[in-house]
């Protein structure tokens, strides 16, 4: 989806729009379909892979950006301080890899395997396999590691994987926008599908009935050229550009503005391929991303670039049920 189609998109179905109700009947009938192809893989006309090991799918409802893949990073080092061997499968979005399943690890060329696979191979240092079918990197996983534990990153779709565990990820602030499915509105799936969802996450403080509430922090940036780490705070005395290229811009933006900072927005859709051009702005003020973003544009960095890691921080009983649900899956098996 390029810049403009995204920005229209967003106005649509976050913003009271006319349009949206024109659209609506393409919106019920992919919600037919989704149910239609659920339906299918229930009753076992397309198949399923059940693995050996426990699965955990960490997926979302709505397209965009909803901080998944913070949670995500932070599952793997919260199940490894459980006393877990977590792997990682993901379908390795805008990788243009000549074959799969591929592994990964913190040096993967992010256009053969993906900006995200790279940043959460990056961060947790797990075991990590990237494929359109989830199955296959699972394959490889179990393969060439020890993992006795499996994160389907945004595997909620992917029903040809079974799972175990279920985590929905909801931002806080736009929720479901209009409510409706595409192309009418944001949802894959429809809100129904909640109701059979073992663990909801939501970004921010709105929470509704048994949700479990998650804060993203980051307080420092790390220059891309050099390593250094400054505070964020130490750039409220300057302009600076700040530059997102994820499924919702705006969130980075308002993290810096938090922390004082003043800075000209440059948003560009996710997973967009930087390009020298795309972060360069003609003066000398600090350019500003996300780690995501940062992975794709370390080849063209000086020292005016840096990046702002987040941290995800669920609500602790999260943790607690978690682990509940996984004792469970080891007393079914």
């Amino acid at each position: 989806m390029n810049k403009t189609l995204s920005e229209w998109a967003q106005k649509i179905w976050y913003k009271d729009s006319v349009i949206d109700k024109l659209l609506l009947p393409l919106g019920l009938v992919f919600a037919a379909l989704v149910r239609l192809r659920k339906f299918l893989y229930r009753q076992g006309v397309l198949k399923s892979l059940t693995l050996p090991v426990p699965v955990i799918v960490v997926g979302n409802i709505t397209v965009g950006g909803t901080g998944k893949t913070p949670l995500i990073i932070w599952l793997a080092d919260f199940l490894k301080a459980s006393g877990y061997r977590p792997g990682i499968v993901s379908r390795g979005y805008g990788g243009q890899a000549e074959s799969w399943p591929q592994w990964v690890d913190a040096t993967s060329d992010v256009n053969r395997v993906g900006d995200e696979a790279v940043l959460i191979a990056k961060r947790t240092d797990c075991p990590m396999a990237v494929a359109p079918l989830r199955t296959a990197a699972a394959a490889l996983l179990l393969n060439q590691s020890d993992c006795n534990v499996i994160l389907s990153d945004d595997g909620l779709q992917h029903y040809a994987l079974n799972r175990d565990i279920e985590i929905a990820v909801i931002d806080g602030e736009r929720r479901f926008g209009n409510g409706y499915c595409l192309p009418a509105g944001p949802l894959r799936e429809p809100v129904s599908r909640l109701q059979s969802i073992d663990l909801v996450v939501v970004n921010g403080d709105k929470l509704k009935a048994n949700e479990y509430s998650m804060q993203l922090t980051g307080d420092t940036a790390v220059n891309l050229a050099t390593g250094a780490e400054k505070y964020l705070v130490e750039f409220n005395d300057t302009g600076c550009h700040a530059l997102a290229g994820i499924g919702n811009p705006d969130r980075f933006f308002s993290l810096l503005a938090a922390a004082g900072l003043s800075c000209m927005p440059h948003s560009f859709p996710d997973h967009h391929r930087f390009q020298q051009s795309d972060i360069e702005f003609g003066d000398d003020k600090p350019i500003l991303m996300t780690e995501k973003d940062a992975v794709k544009c370390s080849p063209y960095a000086s020292n005016q670039h840096w990046y702002v890691p987040v941290q995800a921080v669920p609500a602790a009983n999260f943790g607690e049920q978690l682990l509940l649900l996984l004792r469970e899956t080891h007393v079914r098996q």
